[in-house]
C-alpha cells in the first residue's frame, strides 16, 4: 500500500478526535482525555508530515512537466536541478513517514523506572553497574531527562550492587525501553592484579512509570516499615527514621527508598516504584498476547537475555539483537548512547512496519 493511501484514513480519524477533544464530558475523565490528546498529537504529526510529502511529490511532478513542455534550455536546466534536488529529498521523507506510521506503544510517553543490578562477577559486576549508571545519567542529561534516585546500594569495592532511579521526561520509557536485559562487560578489572581479562555482567530493567490512574493499591495491602537511612552525610543519617520500606503483601513485592531526608518523600518515591512493578505484572498477560500476534525484532521480553557486550580491549560495544557494533566505547560510556538506541528503534520500526504492511 502506498504511503499516502495509508495516511488518508488517518486524516478522517484526526477530524473525529478534534471533535472528541472539544466535548466537555471527555475532560471529566482525566485518563481518557490524556489518551485522546496523545493520539491526536501522534496523528497530527503523521498528517502534517504526509502533507509535506504530498507537496514534495506535487513539486516533483510540476518540475518534470516543465522539463517536457519548456522549450527554453535555461528553464529546462532549472527544471533538471529542481528534479534532482527533490528526488534527493524523497528517501528521507519516505523513511520518516514509515517510522511515524508504526503505531506507538501508549507506554512510550511515560516516565521510566530504571533498575540496574550487579550480576555475575562479584565486585567487578558492582563496579560495572556503577559505570552503566554513570552512562545512563550522562545520556539522560543530554536528552533533557531528569533522574531522581530512589535506592542506591553501594558495592564493597566501588560501584553499586543495586540502583533504582526515576527517569522523568517526555518519551523517557520509549527511549530507554530496549535497554532491559543482561549487559556483559569484558575487561581487566581494577581488582585484577595479574592483568587478566574478566567477564562479568549487570542486569538492567526499564519499567513504564505507573500512576494512581493506572494502578489502584489498597492501603491495607501494604506494610510500611521505617528505618534509619545509611546514605552519605547529613545530620539525619542514622539518627531519624526517614527511610521507608514498603511490602505489598498480596504480591510479595518489596521496595525501599532512603534517598530523601523526608520520610514522606521517600514514601512517595517508593510508591511510584511499587505501582510500576505491579503495573508490569498486570501487563505481562497483555504483552504475551501481543507477542503471540507480532514478534518483536528487538524486545525479547526476557530479562535474563544477554543483549549487549562491552568489550574494553577492542573498544567495541555490540548489541546482539540487531548485530550492531560501535567502536568508540569510551564515548558510549560517557553518555553517547543515542546511535545505539536509534539503531534499535530503527530496526524495530522497520520490522513492525513490514509486519503491518504484510498484514
Amino acid at each position: 500500500m502506498r504511503l499516502l493511501d495509508r495516511i488518508a484514513p488517518l486524516e478522517e480519524t484526526l477530524k473525529e478526535l478534534e471533535i472528541k477533544l472539544s466535548d466537555p464530558e471527555l475532560s471529566s475523565d482525566v485518563k481518557q482525555f490524556i489518551a485522546v490528546q496523545r493520539e491526536y498529537a501522534r496523528l497530527r504529526e503523521i498528517v502534517d508530515s504526509g502533507n509535506q510529502y504530498r507537496i514534495l511529490l506535487a513539486n516533483l511532478q510540476s518540475a518534470k512537466t516543465m522539463l517536457l513542455d519548456e522549450d527554453d534550455e535555461e528553464m529546462r536546466g532549472l527544471a533538471r536541478e529542481e528534479i534532482q534536488s527533490l528526488e534527493n529529498q524523497l528517501p528521507a521523507f519516505e523513511e520518516q513517514l514509515r517510522q511515524l506510521l508504526v503505531p506507538k506503544d501508549p507506554e512510550d510517553y511515560k516516565n521510566a523506572i530504571l533498575e540496574i543490578r550487579g550480576g555475575t562477577g562479584g565486585d567487578e559486576a558492582a563496579i560495572f553497574a556503577g559505570d552503566l549508571y554513570r552512562m545512563y545519567s550522562r545520556f539522560c542529561e543530554e536528552r533533557g531527562f531528569t533522574m531522581e534516585p530512589v535506592e542506591l546500594t553501594p558495592g564493597t569495592a566501588g560501584g553499586y550492587k543495586e540502583i533504582i532511579v526515576n527517569v522523568i521526561g517526555a518519551d523517557a520509557y520509549g527511549t530507554l525501553k530496549f535497554e532491559s536485559g543482561v549487559h556483559r562487560v569484558q575487561r581487566v578489572p581494577a581488582t585484577e592484579t595479574q592483568g587478566r581479562i574478566h567477564t562479568s555482567a549487570a542486569s538492567v530493567v526499564v519499567l513504564p512509570e505507573a500512576d494512581e490512574l493506572d494502578v489502584h493499591i489498597n492501603p491495607n495491602d501494604i506494610r510500611k516499615d521505617t528505618f534509619c537511612s545509611s546514605g552519605a552525610g547529613g545530620q539525619s543519617v542514622n539518627t531519624t527514621y526517614s527511610a521507608v520500606r514498603l511490602t505489598h503483601i498480596p504480591s510479595g513485592i518489596v521496595v525501599s527508598c532512603q534517598d530523601e531526608r523526608s520520610q514522606l518523600r521517600n514514601f512517595d518515591k517508593a510508591m511510584q516504584v511499587l505501582r510500576s512493578r505491579l503495573y508490569e505484572m498486570m501487563n505481562r498477560e497483555r504483552m504475551a498476547n501481543i507477542a503471540g500476534k507480532r514478534k518483536s525484532m528487538v524486545s525479547t521480553g526476557d530479562r535474563s537475555a544477554k543483549i549487549r557486550t562491552y568489550n574494553f580491549p577492542q573498544s567495541r560495544i555490540t548489541d546482539h539483537r540487531i548485530n550492531f557494533s560501535m567502536y568508540d566505547l569510551p564515548a558510549v560510556m560517557n553518555g553517547n548512547l543515542w546511535p545505539m538506541i536509534s539503531a534499535l528503534q530503527t530496526a524495530e520500526n522497520a520490522h513492525e512496519f513490514q509486519e503491518e504492511s504484510n498484514g
